[in-house]
């Protein structure tokens, strides 16, 4: 069996190699969009004798919410000492899994397309190859959708921390008194949503490409093969 490559762009044409493709380019979506992702909301503090003061809350991947500081020191705020108080929360656990997931569907897609176009014959040739390649895809639509929930209910509990109820409940100067807390200025977090969004899309094309690569595995030949064997009728020599 020859084993040198042989680069050969034909199955780039297919749907193993185009959908393989495909989960390359999603798998770089997902964790771009929220890898490098930093935002700040604006709190307006809303004093008693018609004052009014801001705070910047900043946040950033991976996204440890409790060790971002809200107000840093010990600071005057609308008359009252305010010590140092950081946001509630951490989504970190949960945006790693996610981002993670990603890059090693990233790095398979890279190995998997240079096997695809250089040693295609050797990966036909053998049925460890395409037996390798279906339970690691079968594994990673599993782990995106794990993963997908995970970041999505992470994602939600970013949002939760730092709106105007969050930071209300981190801040005890905005309770008990006629002190009015509020985010007037949101940050951005389209390209979170995006993130999440592509998760589970990268789901669904796993979950597609399990089917093509399963073709390539001896189980579904075997299974084709039993199936039309009994149908095949002999037919009588002639006399």
């Amino acid at each position: 069996m020859m084993t040198g490559f042989r680069l050969n762009l034909s199955p780039l044409k297919e749907p193993l190699g185009f959908v393989k493709l495909v989960e390359w380019l999603t798998a770089i979506f997902a964790f771009g969009s929220c890898g490098g992702y930093s935002g700040k909301n604006i709190v307006s503090l809303f004093c008693g004798d018609g004052r009014n003061e801001t705070l910047d809350a900043n946040f950033h991947y991976p996204f440890r919410l409790s060790q971002v500081p809200l107000v840093e020191g010990n600071t005057t705020l609308c008359n009252h000492s305010v010590t140092t108080t950081h946001l509630m929360g951490d989504s970190a656990s949960s945006a790693e899994f996610f981002v993670g997931i990603a890059i090693v569907c990233f790095l398979y897609c890279m190995v998997a397309l240079l096997v695809y176009l250089g040693y295609m014959h050797v990966y036909k040739d053998s049925d460890f190859g395409p037996i390798f390649d279906f339970v690691v895809t079968a594994i990673l639509v599993f782990l995106w959708l794990v993963c997908s929930s995970a970041w999505a209910k992470g994602l939600q509990n970013v949002k939760d921390a730092t709106d105007t109820d969050g930071i209300g409940n981190t801040l005890a100067l905005c309770k008990g008194s006629n002190i009015t807390c509020e985010v007037t200025e949101f940050a951005n977090m389209r390209t979170l949503n995006i993130s999440v969004v592509f998760g589970y899309l990268n789901m669904f094309v796993w979950a597609g490409n399990a089917w093509f690569v399963y073709k390539e595995t001896r189980w579904h030949s075997q299974k084709f093969s039993s199936q039309t064997g009994p149908g095949r009728q002999q037919v009588p020599a002639p006399i």
